[in-house]
């Protein structure tokens, strides 16, 4: 039995079929999620800065909705932190003599440093979290970790205020050096923004790096000069040692808070060339941290 198909059905399953590209570029299409220009993509996030700030504050908002406390643990949680890091490393270890104004010493490290700590751990969930958004809306993925590092900035806002309180409290007059907070914290601001964008683009690729960062970062945290200085443990050791330690980022930031704030903190304390060294990991890991993850655009929420 054969089957006589109409001239022109038969026509059209034996026609060409057209290119999609050509169609595509006929119709001025283009590819839905596809990776634009460098420049474009910054066009685009500075674009949408208003949604940024809307959603950090937002998410904000909601995170202390259900407790009992509300927006009072967003100071609260840090001043409990330092009072257990003063009860173990100030007052059982004795790492408090020889810093004058200890308390305020110890504060403004833990303060400044879960300022990091927070956006480094927030931003490699940043993908993962928020994968329903992603599928339903066509934005730049590079707000999310920056609302991230946003929202940590806010907390830290808080803190400040309270940190500020504290320094006043034990002694230390407010004097117009308290103005070197504001370029400090950009820096740290664009050094933490970097970073929470290379790890959002790892974290999202590698689930376990959530897992394991808090690890890297509490060791991290001993080697910033959080609780003691830090001099005092590299005084003999080898002149390349110190430098290194002397350069970490961590360290850095921490530092020119606390020789803004705590009139005891001289100039001769602080790491050699630290605005530079400041000013160099800010630019190398907030440009680097935007690039590395803008290079994976298209691949956020797929599969």
């Amino acid at each position: 039995m054969t089957v006589d198909l109409a001239p022109p059905l038969l026509a059209a399953v034996t026609a060409p079929q057209p290119d999609p590209a050509r169609l595509a570029a006929a119709y001025g299409l283009s590819v839905s999620g596809a990776r634009p220009s460098l420049p474009e993509y910054v066009r685009q996030v500075w674009a949408r800065r208003h949604f940024v700030a809307a959603y950090a504050t937002s998410r904000l908002t909601a995170m202390y909705a259900t407790a009992r406390l509300g927006q009072a643990w967003q100071v609260m949680t840090p001043l409990l932190n330092a009072g257990v890091y003063y009860l173990v490393f100030g007052l059982l270890l004795g790492t408090r003599h020889g810093i004058p104004n200890y308390i305020p010493y110890l504060c403004t490290g833990v303060f400044v440093f879960n300022f990091t700590q927070t956006s480094a751990l927030s931003g490699t969930r940043a993908i993962s979290d928020n994968l329903g958004l992603i599928r339903v809306l066509q934005f730049p993925r590079a707000c999310l970790p920056i609302a991230i590092t946003l929202i940590q900035l806010q907390q830290l806002l808080f803190s400040m205020g309270v940190l500020g309180v504290i320094v006043l409290a034990c002694g230390v007059p407010f004097t117009a050096h308290w103005l070197l907070v504001v370029p400090a914290l950009l820096l740290q601001s664009v050094f933490n923004a970097g970073t929470a964008l290379a790890l959002a683009r790892i974290g999202a690729k590698v689930a376990d790096v959530a897992q394991l960062l808090p690890f890297l970062l509490r060791t991290w945290m001993y080697f910033c000069g959080i609780f003691y200085n830090l001099r005092v443990f590299t005084a003999h050791a080898p002149h390349w040692v110190a430098a290194l330690l002397e350069a970490n980022p961590g360290l850095i930031y921490l530092t020119l808070t606390r020789y803004a704030l705590i009139d005891t903190v001289s100039a001769q304390s602080l790491p050699p060339h630290v605005w530079p060294l400041a000013l160099g990991w800010a630019v190398v890991m907030g440009i680097g941290g935007f690039v590395f993850f803008w290079k994976a655009e298209e691949q956020y929420g797929r599969g």
